[in-house]
């Protein structure tokens, strides 16, 4: 069992004016909401532990994390909105963003809910910005202390500067994750907020002394690079006729871990010292699944009969 644990929100895009106003169109997002789906899409079993809104936007997020076949058991509902996200397009086509998030039920999760953690929870997946904002932040890092050394942790920052834009917060809660996670992976785009300008063999050494069991870099559509104590791994991206990359740097991390669920290493220590050969294995499966999802509409996230094979 999985557990994915962060926010679900609402994307809402300006489409059109209209003679009173404007067009908008809400779609389901999030980035654990797409890694959740993902993982549920690949075959494994998995829970979303974030808060939702017992208004109607937080019913339509329930339904479509339940109609992937996502647990609900650890999303509990709460009295307050639903987080939106609104992207408009200017008269050139560049996006603007708003986002309005403050007292919204994502941030609301609750202590309480770590009593609903099922006792069979393998991995424990964190990122994106449920880690850096307030009440819902230290609710997160208390259930990484209780499966500390009993289920592998995975990490992935996922920076979101329209909702705090103290690149200093980002960094300290990295700081803090790096001696708690096992499987930490990062963009080339956030590596650079966080460390511009350092080299990444350097830091890739840094953090799997800290703890970190293995690091992956993903690089968009030049692929990704892997570290463990075995050494430096990289492969490339897949050539696809793109249609957007919403959704990429989520089923890549869905894969990762579908990865090692079907490897038999989904417990810590178990991606310590990956050989060469393996650790390439794992990473192409990865950048195939996101391929995947950047050759469709949105975060249409591949299913498992459409990834090839793994063995490493």
């Amino acid at each position: 069992m999985f557990l994915v644990c962060g926010e679900a929100l609402m994307d809402v895009f300006a489409t059109a004016d209209t003679p009173t106003g404007m067009l908008l169109d809400g779609r389901i997002g999030g980035s654990p909401l797409n890694v959740a789906s993902g993982l549920a899409r690949m075959g494994q079993p998995v829970a979303f532990f974030g808060a939702l809104s017992t208004g109607f936007l937080g019913d339509r997020l329930a339904r479509a994390l339940a109609e992937e076949g996502v647990s609900l058991a650890c999303a509990p509902r709460i009295d307050a909105p639903t987080t939106l996200s609104l992207v408009g397009l200017d008269a050139q086509g560049v996006p603007s963003y708003a986002f309005y998030g403050q007292g919204c039920a994502d941030r609301l999760m609750p202590m309480s809910a770590l009593g609903a953690v099922p006792d069979d929870v393998q991995a424990v997946q964190f990122g994106s910005y449920a880690m850096v904002v307030e009440p819902v932040a230290s609710t997160q890092r208390a259930l990484v202390e209780r499966m500390q050394g009993r289920v592998l942790v995975a990490y992935d920052p996922n920076i979101r500067l329209n909702v705090e834009p103290d690149v200093a917060r980002w960094r300290d809660t990295l700081d803090w994750m790096l001696p708690r996670t096992q499987l930490l992976k990062i963009s080339d785009e956030d590596l650079s907020r966080l460390q511009p300008g350092v080299d990444e063999d350097t830091l890739a050494q840094q953090w799997l002394a800290a703890g970190v069991e293995a690091v992956v870099l993903t690089r968009g559509a030049e692929g990704a690079s892997g570290w463990t104590s075995a050494g430096r791994v990289d492969v490339p991206g897949r050539r696809v006729a793109v249609v957007d990359t919403v959704g990429a740097g989520d089923t890549f991390q869905a894969a990762l871990l579908t990865g090692l669920a079907e490897t038999g290493r989904l417990r810590p220590g178990a991606v310590k010292g990956l050989p060469a050969s393996a650790l390439a294995a794992w990473l192409d499966f990865a950048v195939a699944a996101a391929a995947i999802t950047c050759s469709r509409r949105g975060a249409d996230l591949p299913r498992r009969a459409e990834l090839p094979a793994l063995n490493f």
